[in-house]
């Protein structure tokens, strides 16, 4: 057994481990949520809604963030237990475990380096993520489907919950469009990277000449926006429409009109939600959407208002090829921005995405892109 290659491997991630905790100035944070904490038990914190739940959001991201490490560190000593025992008595149980672990432990720094490259304004609220198919009706409809599954896989492989706001079905396959609510502590930060046209490049299984297709979808990333920030919406610039939910059959279609439809006259913005029974649950998770969309696009005409005075001339995510899935001839999936790519393309579609978010993570924070 190759205890030097374990003790190797675990000093290697001691070590990352060290540096990643150094960069998320732990001691200030300490200082901070003490602080936060006592703000809690002041007279008169409860009265004020806005303010107390801030407060206590950032006291639960503090304390997440404290728990992470002290949940690495206990592994690392775990690990080191089972690297002496496996040396000492020849233990070939516990040299596995140890492996186990150096695997579980390199996932877990990585995750953590990821936390120090989250710093945007929003990258700790909670994301909507939406889905459109480009032209090709049946083929992009399914390929819409396939990246749903993808960021729902995911999902629930990371500590995110997930919440479907709006979900439309092909007429044959596929999904129309879909909106989800993706609910935990850098959600955004996390999902901002996807926004973008997400390319696929397969034999059709709708093709009965088996001829191979090139299909389109678009993602949209935006940040959930908290109820302290002020968006003013004139109620006579709305237009609000209900109709019965749709789907495909069951459970899940509603004999009344409980669907709503939003459209903001003078921004043409347009936000549906249909997966609640009742109308004023879908009306009010549709004003969370449109209230959402609309700050970020303020955000977005301030950063291009930002890049010019700056010089600088970066595509729009939501307009440009950000990464395409080819199936084949070959199978390889490759971010046109960072230039990572992998040979797995089955794996990338079972969720396995936190490299591609690191990857675009170090490149937006390499080049400083206003997100």
């Amino acid at each position: 057994m190759e205890f030097d290659i374990l003790k190797s491997g675990l000093n290697d991630i001691k070590e990352v481990f060290e540096r990643t905790k150094s960069a998320l100035h732990l001691d200030e944070k300490m200082k901070e949520l003490e602080k936060l904490e006592h703000e809690t038990l002041e007279e008169g914190f409860w009265e004020d809604n806005n303010k107390s739940s801030k407060v206590l959001f950032k006291v639960k991201y503090i304390k997440s963030e404290i728990d992470k490490i002290e949940k690495i560190n206990t592994d690392i000593s775990e690990c080191m237990g089972y690297i002496e025992l496996a040396e000492e008595l020849n233990d070939i149980e516990s040299y596995k475990e140890a492996q186990k672990l150096i695997s579980i432990l390199n996932e877990k720094v990585e995750k953590l380096e990821i936390d120090t490259l989250l710093s945007g304004e929003y990258d700790k609220n909670n994301a909507i993520l939406t889905i459109h198919p480009g032209a090709g009706g049946t083929e992009s409809h399914d390929w819409a489907l396939m990246l749903y599954r993808m960021y729902t896989r995911w999902i629930s492989k990371s500590s995110f919950e997930i919440e479907v706001l709006d979900i439309q079905d092909g007429d044959e396959a596929g999904i129309k469009s879909v909106s989800i609510l993706v609910k935990g502590i850098n959600a955004y930060g996390y999902l901002k990277g996807e926004s973008g046209v997400h390319r696929l490049v397969r034999i059709s299984p709708f093709d009965a000449n088996s001829r191979r297709h090139t299909s389109f979808a678009a993602v949209e990333v935006i940040p959930e926006i908290s109820d302290d920030i002020q968006i003013d919406i004139n109620p006579d610039d709305i237009q609000m429409d209900v109709y019965r939910a749709s789907g495909a059959g069951g459970q899940h279609v509603n004999k009344t009109s409980s669907a709503v439809r939003l459209k903001h006259i003078p921004s043409g913005i347009v936000v549906t939600c249909q997966t609640e029974r009742s109308q004023l649950q879908n009306r009010e998770n549709a004003m969370k959407m449109l209230k959402a969309k609309l700050y970020n696009k303020q955000r977005e005409e301030h950063d291009k208002k930002m890049k010019e005075i700056k010089g600088k001339s970066l595509d729009n995510a939501w307009g440009s090829q950000i990464r395409s899935y080819v199936f084949c001839p070959y199978t390889l999936v490759k971010d046109h921005r960072t230039n990572y790519e992998v040979g797995n393309v089955q794996a990338v579609m079972d969720g396995n995405l936190d490299q591609f978010i690191f990857e675009y993570l170090k490149f937006n924070k390499k080049y400083d892109i206003i997100m």
